[in-house]
């Protein structure tokens, strides 16, 4: 039974926001009880959990020092999978699918996550805690605020990639998957909708990072290309040296019980409401799922295309190369 009382307890709370104060971390915590994180981003669970009375009347912030004791107390699920993607790519419906199973929990893109991977970018001093700060908030996810929760699924921020290697460390056995598609359809997305990491300094420091006067003399174009090209190569870094499994866009929904039931721990018996939520609009659950590569792609004009080619054309082939390889290997093994 989730407590809203003691001091120490945490049980039934959160934490929502972590920033940097006279230099020290701090946390903001909101009360969610046993509500299940089921819309597409945390921030949207955030933002219900925030309408109830209780929240509005009540806040409660931390030090890192209370996170740290938690965990102590209460040890959460550790991760089972880790998935790392390069925006725009149906991370979010694969989140959204794992969701639907009531044994799972799911975070997708959490802040404080975000902000304590990239502490170190922010204060160089916090990089020998950032592990223990990590491992922390991640056992405050993973708290069975149900009861049968059996499983925590982890869906990072695109720009994460790059901090990859702090929680690979951690969880060196932790499965980790990296999805991405054809990043001319990803640029055309992002030009429509841009993302944080699209927009020259709104992020913070980040491995993204260009000077400013560099990121200026830039074309969206140019700067969102340069981007997702980045990123891509750093996931296929992900895939060759620590082990994730590559999947395209186009390999989904089907691929959540094919080749990665076994990561997602997928059985026979949650297909339907797997193929179910497979069937509505990810990031607008009411709608129904539309499949757009075709329009993105059309979209393009010839120099559009160019610049995409030359930014990331290289490290999407060899992603889809690596792949396709691994697949190969991954069928051959098992007919033996």
């Amino acid at each position: 039974m989730a407590s809203v009382n003691t001091e120490q307890d945490f049980s039934g709370w959160l934490p929502i926001r972590a920033w940097l104060q006279n230099g020290e971390w701090r946390l903001d915590w909101c009360w969610f009880g046993e509500q299940r994180l089921a819309r597409p981003f945390f921030r949207d669970d955030v933002d219900q959990a925030l309408r109830l009375p209780f929240n509005q009347a009540f806040r409660r912030e931390t030090g890192l020092q209370a996170l740290l004791d938690w965990q102590a107390e209460s040890p959460g699920l550790p991760p089972t999978a880790l998935i790392f993607h390069a925006s725009r790519c149906g991370s979010t419906l694969m989140a959204q699918m794992l969701a639907t199973l009531d044994d799972n929990i799911v975070l997708s893109e959490p802040a404080p996550l975000d902000n304590l991977l990239r502490a170190h970018r922010l204060t160089p001093e916090a990089a020998p805690r950032q592990p223990a700060w990590l491992s922390a908030l991640l056992s405050a996810y993973g708290q069975r605020r149900q009861g049968n929760e059996q499983r925590l699924f982890i869906k990072l921020d695109a720009w994460n990639v790059f901090e990859a290697p702090l929680l690979l460390a951690l969880y060196p056995e932790v499965p980790r998957v990296f999805l991405y598609r054809d990043p001319l359809e990803i640029v055309v997305s992002q030009l429509r909708q841009p993302g944080m990491h699209r927009v020259p300094g709104l992020l913070g420091p980040s491995a993204l990072d260009l000077p400013a006067e560099e990121a200026l003399r830039m074309t969206p174009a140019e700067y969102t290309s340069r981007t997702v090209g980045a990123i891509l190569r750093q996931g296929l870094a992900l895939c060759q040296r620590h082990g994730a499994v590559a999947v395209n866009y186009q390999e989904l929904p089907d691929a959540c019980w094919g080749r990665l039931a076994s990561v997602f721990a997928v059985h026979d018996t949650h297909l339907p409401r797997l193929r179910e939520t497979a069937g509505f609009d990810a990031k607008q659950p009411s709608q129904s799922f539309s499949a757009d590569s075709q329009s993105k792609r059309e979209a393009a004009d010839e120099s559009l295309r160019e610049t995409v080619e030359y930014w990331a054309g290289d490290a999407y082939r060899a992603l889809e190369e690596w792949r396709i390889t691994e697949s190969e290997k991954e069928i051959s093994s098992r007919s033996q």
